[in-house]
Formats: structure tokens, C-alpha cells, sequence
């Protein structure tokens, strides 16, 4: 059965941004499951209606369409059980879902706070005009606003990411010996800054800058050649 992911891209089709479907891309690498990545805009929403969200990643497989970056994640290791593993068992999908939950509670808020302005010069002129409006509605005030206070509110997320970094500096990924799942999903975030945004989120002697490079030349370099606005 065919496999179909849709998956947020910019004006530049070519550009794709989400760190919800870089946790997917990723992790259908990691299993090397065949797809067709079809680009999705933001007011597409016609084009995953059936799924019952206005919202991606959603993985089509066959006849079954399947949305939110986690629940995909399981999907794909359920039914993809010959493939490598994602997870390495119960024990590594227990620690990722813990990792998915800390990476959407405190990784994610805090880079939208550093580059959700630096977004819209990324998208077609009507999906700008729908992200301006949607943000500005969510944060409360404009976006440039939202991302004044950059240079300070940075500091903060890289001490937000000690954790990370703590594990890091004993070993190269989360997982264990491989890159897994728990990997996938808190690069997510960061390929999204890097992909959105010039401004410099990490800094090179910081085991998660090296930790987020390895993930970049994983698959044949799949991260890292996609369009992005930093290079590090």
C-alpha cells in the first residue's frame, strides 16, 4: 500500500518546516519505509479534512489516514515490525513519550518566543497573512513583539536544555547505541528553528549543537539539504 505523508512546506515547496513532521520524516527514514512527501500550506486545509484535523503531519497508508506526529510515530512501529525499531521496546517508547511530552511543553514554546517572526517571510503571501493572524491571536500581541527580547529569552532556552545535554555528553544520542525515536523527536524542534530562522540558536561548543549535526548527516544528509536560513 502506498505510503503519503503531508507535510508543511513554505512558498519554496521544497521547504519543509514542521518539527512535528521532521519527527515523522525521520523516523520513516529510520524504517525505511518508501513515501511520497506531498507539500501542505497552512490554508490547505481541505486537503487533510478527511482526517479530522486542519493540521500535519497526517500519514496516509492505504486507506487509512493517521495525524499528530506521536501517534504516526506508533503507527509506524506497529505496523512496520520487520523494519528497524523506533523504540527498542516498551521500555524506549515509555522514555520517548516522556521526551515528546517534554519537547512540546518546553522546547517548542520557547523557540516560537525566539523565531516565530522571522516565519512569515518563509510563506506564500496568503499563508503569511493566516500565520500572522493565528500567532498574534495566540501570543497576544505582534510577533515582533513576541520575539523582542531574543538575545535574553535564548539564554534561557539553552539552560532549558541541560537535561539534553547532560545525557549527551556521555553518550551520542538518547536512544542508546542507535538513533531512535526519542532522537527524532527533540531534533524536531531544532530543525524547525534552523529551517525558519537565521538567528543562532546553539552555540558550536554545546554537545547538543554536535548531537543536532549527527542528526543533520543522518539518512544520506536528509535534514540537512532541505532549505534552510541557518547553516550551522
Amino acid at each position: 500500500m502506498p505510503v503519503i505523508l503531508h507535510d508543511l512546506c513554505g512558498a519554496d515547496p521544497s521547504h519543509r518546516f514542521s518539527p512535528y513532521c521532521w519527527r515523522v520524516r525521520m523516523a520513516l527514514a529510520h524504517k525505511g519505509i518508501a513515501h511520497e512527501a506531498v507539500p501542505w500550506r497552512f490554508t490547505d486545509k481541505a486537503a487533510i479534512a478527511d482526517a479530522g484535523t486542519d493540521k500535519v503531519p497526517v500519514l496516509r497508508h492505504g486507506d487509512r489516514a493517521v495525524s499528530e506526529s506521536w501517534t504516526i510515530l506508533e503507527y509506524l512501529e506497529d505496523n512496520w515490525p520487520g523494519a528497524p525499531s523506533l523504540f527498542g521496546g516498551e521500555g524506549g517508547r515509555a522514555l520517548s513519550r516522556f521526551v515528546n511530552t517534554w519537547s512540546d511543553a518546553v522546547m517548542a514554546p520557547a523557540i516560537a518566543r525566539i523565531v516565530v517572526s522571522d516565519i512569515p517571510a518563509q510563506l506564500a503571501p496568503e499563508d503569511a497573512a493566516y500565520f500572522i493572524r493565528t500567532r498574534e491571536a495566540r501570543f497576544g500581541k505582534p510577533l515582533a513583539e513576541v520575539t523582542a527580547n531574543r538575545d535574553r529569552d535564548v539564554e534561557a532556552f539553552r539552560r532549558d536544555l541541560h537535561p539534553l545535554r547532560m545525557v549527551l555528553r556521555e553518550r551520542p544520542w538518547l536512544s542508546g547505541p542507535t538513533a531512535g525515536a526519542a532522537d527524532y523527536i527533540a531534533f524536531g524542534p531544532l530543525q524547525w528553528a534552523r529551517c525558519v530562522s537565521a538567528f543562532p540558536l546553539l552555540t558550536p561548543d554545546d554537545p547538543v549543537y554536535a548531537w543536532r549535526g549527527r542528526l543533520l548527516d543522518a539518512f544520506g544528509g536528509l535534514a540537512r539539504d532541505t532549505p534552510a536560513r541557518d547553516d550551522g
